[in-house]
This record gives C-alpha cells, sequence and structure tokens, in this order.
C-alpha cells in the first residue's frame, strides 16, 4: 500500500512523519492546512490508542485504519460494518459483498455522504457507520452471542454490554467545525 509519504527528508518536529507528496484529499479530506502544526504521528497514536482502549470501535473498513495506526484491536471489539452480511442484504446486495458506505449510507439512511470535492469526511463517516450498526445492533449482537456459544469457548473473552446505546463514544472528541449539518 502506497502510503503517499516519501522518505527521503528528516520527520519534521510535528506533523506526518515523513514529507507528505500526495494528500490523497478526494478520500481522506485531508489538506496541506490541516497539517500545519499537528501533533506528531506517535504522539497522536498514543493518544488515539488510550481513547480506545476497552472500547467497542464501529467503522466502515476499520482494519484500513488500524492498519494505518499499525494497531491490532481485539476483533471481538470491532464491528465493521463492511462484513456485515446483513446490512448488505438490507441494500440489496449479496450478503458476500462489501458494499461501499456512500452506498449503504443511501440506501439504508437515506443520506448522501462523501460528495463534493472536499473529500471524504472523517465524522460524517463515522456518524454513518454508527447510524448503520445502530439500524441492525439487535440482530448483529444477537447473532454474535449466536457464534460465541456455538463456539462454546468459556476462555474466549467477553465484549462489553450492548444492552442499551449508553455505550457509545461520546461526541466530545469530535470538533464541533466538523460536524456536518446534514444530520
Amino acid at each position: 500500500m502506497d502510503s503517499g509519504f516519501s522518505s527521503e527528508a528528516s520527520p519534521p518536529a510535528s506533523g506526518p512523519c515523513r514529507p507528505v507528496t500526495d494528500y490523497r484529499t478526494r478520500w481522506s479530506g485531508i489538506q496541506r492546512h490541516h497539517l500545519q502544526d499537528a501533533i506528531p504521528f506517535a504522539q497522536a497514536r498514543e493518544e488515539i490508542l488510550g481513547i480506545l482502549k476497552g472500547k467497542v470501535v464501529v467503522g466502515h473498513s476499520i482494519y484500513n485504519d488500524f492498519e494505518v495506526l499499525d494497531v491490532l484491536h481485539p476483533g471481538h471489539m470491532v464491528r465493521d460494518t463492511c462484513t456485515m452480511r446483513l446490512l448488505s442484504r438490507l441494500a440489496g446486495f449479496p450478503s458476500e459483498r462489501c458494499t461501499s458506505l456512500k452506498i449503504l449510507a443511501t440506501r439504508l439512511l437515506n443520506r448522501k455522504i462523501q460528495v463534493g470535492r472536499r473529500g471524504h469526511c472523517s465524522v460524517e463517516d463515522a456518524l454513518a457507520s454508527l447510524d448503520l450498526y445502530k439500524l441492525v445492533e439487535g440482530e448483529w449482537e444477537s447473532e454474535r452471542v449466536q457464534q460465541c456459544e456455538l463456539k462454546d469457548d468459556d476462555a474466549a473473552p467477553r465484549e462489553p454490554s450492548v444492552a442499551s446505546s449508553n455505550h457509545y463514544m461520546q461526541d466530545e472528541y469530535w470538533p464541533d467545525d466538523v460536524i456536518p449539518d446534514s444530520q
């Protein structure tokens, strides 16, 4: 995977580890000014690890984010809407297909995301992923419990209770200026 970084110059005191040669704004939403005076990657990674510790992480194709961060989050603590077969089926696709977040949001949430030239908004994507999860949460979690019971593995770690919406991460981590108005 090409990270878009060049390794020729020494890393700056803040921001990315190496000079950025392609911001991939269309997909990342990141522009040059976003990385000016940014905290160093290692510090950002440690802060992210602290936030994620002990939490169920909901996202779409979240393995890409974990790979970039070099994070191995426990599988039983991950809810990836890309791999939830029920969502693909509800959207009218074969359950084996990993349907894009944009299509799932359009078909199941009646929400347009990832439009325009500014690129993806990570907050908008996160909200769409969380709302898709909420849409099928009961069935998804019941299915997970059944799978665990079938394995009959008492040594398997138990995930936090998801019986109520109180377990969702609070919006304190999402700056007001990046939350889309179209919620």
